[in-house]
Parts: structure tokens; sequence; C-alpha cells
């Protein structure tokens, strides 16, 4: 059992908590919970770590945690918590190999991708992951400026789907844009200055729904590729939505177009 935090385990660990140049240097990440340990990928856990008192008092899901022999660790309750990112800790937790995906593995059958550009908040990212894994899209594809989808707060807040869900960071996010075009893809942004409701755009083919930042929405640039500006009608005062739920919107939208037109 581990007892000291001057462990280079409980530092390695730490670090990939914090720094996201470690995440990319080692191509690890960490997740935390009983329900995202269960969920990860076998061929692809690197360590478990567990709290002495989780140890303890949960034998059977440690039984099966214990099938992994060498890449099961417990350590100490104080320095499992210098381990962990929250504030309250299940006090299980594991280091996940990264896998890498491209922008051809988002144009599986009839895609419907979601693009993404500049968002900052870890828990929109999150959100739109997991959202995306329930409509059935193909991916999700980012700007490099995206805030990093290994960030424990994105992590959390996908609540699994980061292992199912295909996704790319790209470099050229406008150059991406136009690959999915020369793909027959068609590119539908939400934007205020949306020429047509979101309810009147077609999404039954292959389509990618085009979502901003937070606070300035989509770049000038990414508008200009799109084929169509869709706008979500608002009532009151409200401007517009956060960027999970004006993704959430018009994935929901598509699918039921979809849905129906199967």
């Amino acid at each position: 059992m581990i007892t000291s935090t001057s462990s280079s385990q409980v530092k390695h660990v730490v670090q990939l908590q914090k720094k996201a140049r470690t995440r990319k240097d080692n191509k690890e990440f960490v997740v935390e919970g009983m329900k995202m340990v269960a969920e990860a990928p076998k061929d692809r856990i690197v360590k478990v770590y567990a709290s002495e008192t989780f140890h303890k008092n949960n034998p059977s899901y440690v039984a099966d945690l214990t099938l992994f022999q060498n890449q099961y660790e417990v350590v100490s309750d104080s320095v499992f918590m210098q381990m962990s990112d929250t504030k309250t800790p299940q006090g299980i937790l594991a280091v996940i190999k990264m896998t890498a995906y491209c922008v051809e593995n988002l144009l599986a059958g009839n895609p419907l991708i979601l693009a993404v550009e500049n968002l900052q908040d870890p828990g929109n990212l999150g959100t739109i992951l997991r959202m995306g894994e329930g409509a059935g899209i193909t991916g999700v594809l980012m700007s490099s400026n995206t805030v990093d989808i290994y960030n424990p707060k994105t992590i959390r807040s996908t609540m699994g789907s980061i292992y199912r869900v295909p996704f790319v960071y790209v470099e050229d996010f406008q150059g991406a844009l136009t690959q999915l075009q020369q793909n027959k893809v068609q590119l539908c942004a939400a934007h205020l200055k949306g020429t047509c409701t979101y309810t009147e755009a077609d999404y039954t083919k292959a389509t990618a729904i085009l979502i901003g930042n937070e606070a300035n929405g989509l770049t000038d640039a990414a508008s200009k590729c799109a084929d169509t500006l869709v706008q979500i009608p608002m009532e009151g005062q409200v401007e517009s939505f956060n960027a999970a739920i004006a993704c959430t919107i018009l994935t929901f939208e598509a699918v039921r177009q979809r849905r129906i037109h199967k």
C-alpha cells in the first residue's frame, strides 16, 4: 500500500490531473468514480488506484479490479485525497491510455457531426459529448483552441461517453470543415444572423452542426464556411442559449428528422 505522497506513482497521477501538457506527453488521462472506472475499456487501463477505505468496503467491486493484478494499487486515504481532483472522492480512480481518431472516423454511415470552435467551458464540452452519444452522432470535431477534452471536469461531465464517441482536434478548423464538405457533408451553423429557423433546415443528409465559443459564437471564418446559418427563435429578452443547450436543440432536431425519414 502506498502511504506517501512522495511516491512517483502518486506524483504522476497528480500531474496528469493538473497539467494538459503532462497528459499530452504521456498520452494518458485520469478518470474517477466507480462508474467511470468500471466502464473504462480494459485494454486501455494503465493502473487503478483505490483508497484503503474503498478497498475494504467494496469487496465485490474490488474483486473484479484485482484481476488486473499489478495494475491495481491501494493507497492510504490521505494520499488518495491528494491524487483526486474532486472534493468528495469515491475512493477509486484509474489512469487510462488515450486513443487517437482522425476526421475520417467521423464520416461513418450518414454522418451527424458536431463541429465545435473555441469552446472554453469544460462542463459544456463534456455535456456535448454525453448528449451526442445519446443522440447517436458519429463524432465531434474540435478546433485546437477548444478546451482540453481530457480536463478532469470535462471527463466527469461526459459520464463515460469519452470512451465511446470519436473526437478529433484539428489545427486548421476551416480546412477540416472544407474536408467535410468535400465528403458531401453539409455545414449548418448555429448563428444569431441565421437565415432560417433551426426547424426549417434539412438535416436528413450528411450534416455537421457548427457551434461556437460561449461568449463570441463562431468566428467569421468558420461562419463563412457554413452552407446554412440557422437561428433558434427566442422569446423574452434572452439573446442566446448556453453552447451545450443550443447544440442539443439542433442535434435532436436533426435526429427527429432522420427518424421520420427512415
